[in-house]
């Protein structure tokens, strides 16, 4: 697809088909756009967690009540890596935050490229999803997105509609 193209027409889905697992191949592709995405000096300070075994994804499930989230599929949990993070000198700025949110959004729009719905969740009980994840992540790493990943189940349709603001509020040319 057109990149430009894929911007516009990419939603976060909330309708996941739970019949139909993505291939392997196409996960593939999906996480290679997260491990190629850039960070700050190369670091790459991330970890890209694949669920799809039915124990652990009912563990990742319960931090997200929502109906629709307990049928994806695949959930991916994008963990940053905090002490592996370049630091500005200056004032200490750790880019761990940054890092991992650029390769969430390589990877949600890669999604969109394969036909897959993603939907970039924050508002997950972040203490029940620790507790999920104990035995998959150590110390200084830190969960900072979670997404589903699947096909729209087939009567889902896109709106077509995206609401932002202006380019007269937004940007600014100096």
């Amino acid at each position: 697809m057109e990149f430009n193209d894929l911007i516009r027409s990419r939603e976060s889905i909330r309708s996941y088909d739970p019949s139909r697992p993505v291939p392997e191949d196409v996960l593939n592709r999906i996480l290679e756009a997260g491990r190629l995405s850039l960070s700050a000096a190369n670091r790459q300070p991330w970890k890209f967690l694949l669920i799809s075994s039915p124990g652990m994804l009912g563990k990742v499930r319960a931090c997200y009540g929502r109906e629709w989230f307990h049928d994806a599929p695949h959930v991916l949990v994008v963990v940053g890596l905090k002490d592996q993070a370049w630091t500005r000198s200056f004032d200490g700025y750790n880019s761990v935050e940054t890092d991992a949110a650029i390769a969430m959004t390589h990877i949600i729009l890669a999604a969109e490229n394969e036909g897959v719905g993603a939907c970039w969740i924050a508002n997950y009980d972040p203490v029940m999803l620790r507790e999920a994840m104990k035995d998959v992540t150590g110390p200084g790493e830190v969960i900072f997105g979670i997404t589903p990943l699947g096909y729209p189940r087939p009567e889902f349709r896109k709106s077509g509609v995206k609401k932002r603001k202006p380019d007269g509020e937004v940007i600014e040319r100096i």
